[in-house]
Order: structure tokens, then sequence, then C-alpha cells
């Protein structure tokens, strides 16, 4: 299932929601694709999904949840990837 939270988080002047998979990464990127997302806002596990496309991916399918629901769905999944810690001195 895609799943995407709302857009509350502000960069580069504008806000931007997280969009995901809970099935797979193949399946988020599809999804991505045929919203026309570019692979740039690609981050790990998640699509950046700009303010004025959250409409379009609602319209193509994606269900709504808070953040801590869709963090909550890919751990569950497995799909999760956090970013690399630095090196302890």
């Amino acid at each position: 299932m895609i799943l995407v939270d709302r857009p509350l988080w502000p960069a580069h002047g504008r806000h931007f929601a997280h969009l995901v998979s809970d099935v797979s990464h193949e399946e988020l990127h599809a999804f991505a694709r045929d919203l026309g997302l570019p692979a740039r806002a690609f981050h790990r596990d998640h699509y950046d999904l700009p303010d004025d496309w959250w409409d379009a991916a609602l319209a193509a399918g994606a269900t709504v949840v808070d953040s801590r629901e869709l963090v909550r769905r890919l751990r569950a999944a497995g799909l999760r990837r956090r970013a690399p810690r630095p090196p302890r001195p």
C-alpha cells in the first residue's frame, strides 16, 4: 500500500510530505514514476513529495497516515532504511 503523511516538513520555501510503500520499494518507485516524481526526490526509503503534488498522490490512490504510523508501517515491513551513522572517534 502506498502511504503519505501530510505536507508539514518545510524546505526550500515550501512544505513536503513523505511518500512510502509498506509492500516494497519497487511498488513505491512505480507509483512515484507514474506521478512524475523525479528520481532525485527519493531518499533511502521514501520520496519527498512537494505540497503541490499531494492532491495528485491522493487521487492516484495514496492513503493518508500520520508520520508516526508511516514510520511504524515502514519498520513493520522491513523497509525502513536509516541514514548511516558517522563513525565514533
